[in-house]
């Protein structure tokens, strides 16, 4: 008899009482005791059926529902064009179409099921499954057991999606096995006889291996490994292998077996606290053959050993407060790069450097704290250890508040602590004038005329300390006009104290620069700054939006600064003077130099937005000195001020601009203009664009010779870049960055006698470059890129002038990654040639 659509509750009246059978019984209930045996489980066991008819066939002792059939129970469903209940084994049968759905997700399609009455054990026909993870298994039959494993007899497993205009095509990659069980305990896939196919194509067989199954984040187990090649240590293969040792800490062994080298081992250790994470990587090698390396100082021949240990954490006291290192220790400058050992604590600078610090760090909406220390590990061909500073501690505070009552405003609290010691002092000839090195037969360049005029000191040898404090108030006033008036007031103090070593190495010739009489030297310095600052912005609004032109003036006050040539000067060696510090109180870049005398800072600023989301800024000005001694043209021993602009009563002009027109369109520049002659003194340019799937942008930047501050020549460069999507899954990216002056860097060379011959073949050259391609789906990326970088022994790169890495991921199988340099080593990179 059909029953049409039945209500579901009622249905399940019929087959749910049939879910767990009470022997004898069930063939003699009714409907309505059925109902009210299902009705009294709760709804977690309940058998819900939805179908078009109900078939009981008592001489079978089965029951059968028939169209579109949908069975739920404990999460999981089942559908299919007939599901039959074999009471007597207590089986179920679902035929055509049929398809199940487990509680996470994955769905399994099949011709036939033939499963247990809680769908957890049974067979299948045609099996196709597809988990929530978007993976895929297929299999003409397959066995499910205990509801935990799932045997796919001549299986199919890929996570990538078929083709829609041909799902009968091969996917882009599958792996086919004579066997694939998926273990849900142990959320493991294991293979057996597999083969792994490219478009349908085998490339590899292994006759067994397993992998987690895609839910897994953390699996304890051998990760894929990883190719690599170079002159130095031959052909190399690592072998990964991860240990979860437990959910919050786990341990990486990497040997890497190189043929000409031996054996590399790596460790890391992670661990995660409530609070935060640490983890410490080790490396090490005994070395079998020390011959490919330079000698000291140039390469570590010497060395049988080498290695290195590095560990970083950083932990969160509270919402404000966090602390945290990053710590890393070598046993020579070339280890890292020869071995390719991965470290967080490399710069990115010019000069490549280690940086070991550890920090304690507080941040408000008002205030700023940063306690830590430094220690930086040179792994540059010419420079020396030596001559590096140990930085422990330094503390910077800052705090703004509003001023109390009728003062009003704001002030603003700054504190800095540096000390530092060094071993050696650093000093570089200034161009034109006589170099030498030290120590002998070393290649750290040194003077040979140690004076102000002819020898900088880019540091000192034993230690020094500073103490600087500042309180600084401003406050706003806007008359009727609209005119703005910032009348602002501040002083600062400063402690020193030093203790230098003029007993070692070549530290005895700072006396040539510094006085050295009464050694352990304490002095201070104060200096009080009041001013006035004055803008009056004009606002117009037209058809293209809103501008506003605002004049600027400035005006500062300061006694004549103190002690100049008296004291070190570690952290304001640098004076970069443009239009975003124009208006500052002080333009040196540190601590160790303040600014005195009468100056007054002028300019013009425009800015517009633009109806259509568009905006543009630029600004022109010029500083003047009034009055006082000029801290920019006196000379202390690291020549700071010297060649900055400002060094003169009429700075050079300076100028900035920033232009975006529309979303990915933007155009930031900054030029500083001689004063005499408007010629370019320094310029820093950088434009971006996006165009569709083009993405494209340009640095470019001039400098002027600045031979003053060790400067011969000057310095230009162009870095373009881009990248585009050619379609959804294929793109491609490259970058050159041009030395544009690489005839006048030969030419100093050679009029200085640092070298014999005089190339005059080059005006331009490429000093690095990178081209590569990728195509990324859903289930796979390849990435291949080209590598090269010119050889300069100042640079600190030590990779060898070209090569090729290429990564290929596979998702949910793993990555498998190889690198070879495919250009000859520099003599940087510890190699021997």
């Amino acid at each position: 008899m059909s029953l049409g659509k039945i209500a579901r509750i009622a249905i399940a009246s019929a087959l749910g009482a049939t879910v767990l059978p009470v022997a004898g019984a069930h063939a003699q209930q009714t409907l309505n005791e059925r109902f009210a045996a299902a009705g009294a489980r709760s709804d977690s066991d309940r058998l819900v059926v939805d179908a078009s008819e109900i078939v009981y066939d008592n001489d079978r002792n089965t029951v059968s529902a028939v169209g579109n059939v949908s069975l739920y129970y404990q999460g999981r469903s089942l559908q299919a064009d007939r599901v039959t209940y074999d009471r007597n084994t207590n089986r179920v049968l679902a035929e055509g179409n049929a398809q199940l759905r487990e509680t996470d997700g994955t769905v399994a399609s099949g011709d036939r099921f033939e499963l247990t009455d809680d769908f957890r054990d049974g067979f299948i026909d045609s099996l196709h499954v597809e988990t929530s993870e978007n993976t895929r298994f297929s299999a003409p039959r397959a066995e499910r057991s205990e509801g935990e494993t799932t045997t796919f007899t001549k299986g199919t497993y890929t996570a990538c999606e078929a083709c829609k205009k041909d799902p009968s095509r091969p996917p882009l990659w599958q792996v086919k096995a004579a066997r694939i069980i998926h273990n849900n305990s142990e959320q493991m896939i294991y293979y057996e006889d597999a083969t792994l196919e490219f478009f349908g194509v085998p490339l590899a067989y292994v006759p067994y291996f397993s992998t987690p199954d895609p839910t897994v984040r953390r699996k304890t187990g051998l990760l894929t490994p990883r190719y690599s090649y170079s002159s130095a240590t031959g052909f190399g293969l690592s072998t990964p292998f991860f240990w979860a040792l437990a959910p919050d800490y786990d341990l990486t062994l990497t040997p890497t077996f190189l043929t000409k080298q031996g054996v590399l081992g790596q460790a890391e250790w992670r661990q995660r606290f409530l609070s935060g994470s640490y983890n410490i990587r080790a490396a090490g090698i005994f070395q079998q053959d020390e011959t490919v390396f330079l000698e000291s100082p140039h390469g570590p021949r010497d060395r049988d050993f080498r290695g290195s240990i590095e560990t970083s954490g950083r932990f969160d006291i509270n919402r404000y407060w966090h602390w945290g290192w990053d710590i890393a220790l070598v046993t020579d400058k070339w280890f890292l790069d020869n071995y390719n050992v991965r470290s967080e604590s490399l710069t990115n600078t010019f000069f490549k450097e280690s940086t070991s610090t550890a920090f304690l760090q507080g941040r408000s909406d008002e205030a700023f704290f940063d306690l830590r220390g430094y220690y930086f590990k040179t792994l540059s061909d010419d420079d020396w250890q030596k001559q590096q500073p140990i930085v422990a501690p330094t503390l910077d505070y800052n705090r703004r508040f509003k001023g109390p009552g009728r003062i009003g405003g704001e002030f603003e609290l700054d504190f800095n602590l540096t000390n530092l010691s060094r071993e050696a002092a650093q000093y570089y000839p200034v161009p034109g004038e006589v170099g030498s090195t030290f120590p002998q037969g070393m290649p750290y360049q040194t003077c040979a005329v140690f004076d102000q005029d002819h020898c900088l000191v880019r540091g000192i040898g034993g230690r020094y300390t500073r103490i600087s404090t500042s309180l600084n108030w401003r406050r706003d006033f806007i008359d009727p006009l609209g005119q703005v008036w910032q009348p602002f007031a501040g002083v600062r103090v400063d402690g020193f104290a030093r203790s230098l070593n003029a007993t070692r190495f070549q530290n005895g010739e700072i006396g040539n620069f510094l006085n050295t009489g009464g050694n352990d030297t304490i002095t201070s310095r104060v200096t009080p700054t009041v001013g006035l600052e004055y803008r009056f912005p004009f606002v117009a609004t037209n058809g293209w939006g809103t501008h506003t032109l605002e004049p600027i003036a400035q005006i500062i006050a300061r006694p004549n600064e103190t002690r100049i040539g008296e004291l070190p000067n570690e952290d304001s060696q640098s004076v970069m003077f443009d239009d975003t510090n124009l208006f500052s109180w002080n333009k040196f870049g540190g601590y160790d130099r303040a600014e005195g005398g009468v100056r007054a800072n002028v300019g013009l600023k425009y800015s517009v937005q633009t109806d259509a989301g568009g905006y543009g800024q630029a600004l022109f000005g010029q500083s003047f000195h009034l009055g006082g001694r000029n801290s920019y043209r006196q000379y202390d021993i690291a020549h700071a001020g010297r060649d900055s602009g400002l060094d003169d009563s009429r700075s050079d002009y300076v100028a900035g601009l920033y232009i975006a027109p529309r979303p990915g369109l933007s155009f930031l520049g900054h030029a500083r203009f001689d004063e005499d002659d408007f010629s370019i003194n320094r310029l820093d340019a950088q434009a971006n664009a996006t165009f569709g799937r083009l993405n494209a942008g340009l640095v470019f930047a001039r400098y002027e010779a600045q031979p003053d501050l060790g400067y011969a020549y000057r310095r230009t460069g162009l870095g373009p870049n881009a990248s585009m999507k050619l379609t959804d899954n294929w793109a491609v990216k490259g970058s050159v960055l041009f030395d544009l002056d690489r005839d006048k860097q030969n030419q100093y060379k050679y009029y200085a006698g640092l070298t014999d011959t005089l190339d005059t073949s080059k005006k331009w050259t490429a000093a690095n470059m990178s081209l590569g391609v990728t195509y990324q789906d859903e289930c796979v990326v390849l990435d291949v890129t080209y590598t090269s970088s010119l050889k300069d022994r100042s640079s600190g790169t030590k990779r060898s002038d070209s090569a090729i890495m290429v990564r290929l991921e596979l998702r949910t199988l793993g990555e498998i990654s190889f690198s070879q340099d495919v250009g000859s080593s520099s003599t940087s990179d510890g190699i021997a040639q």
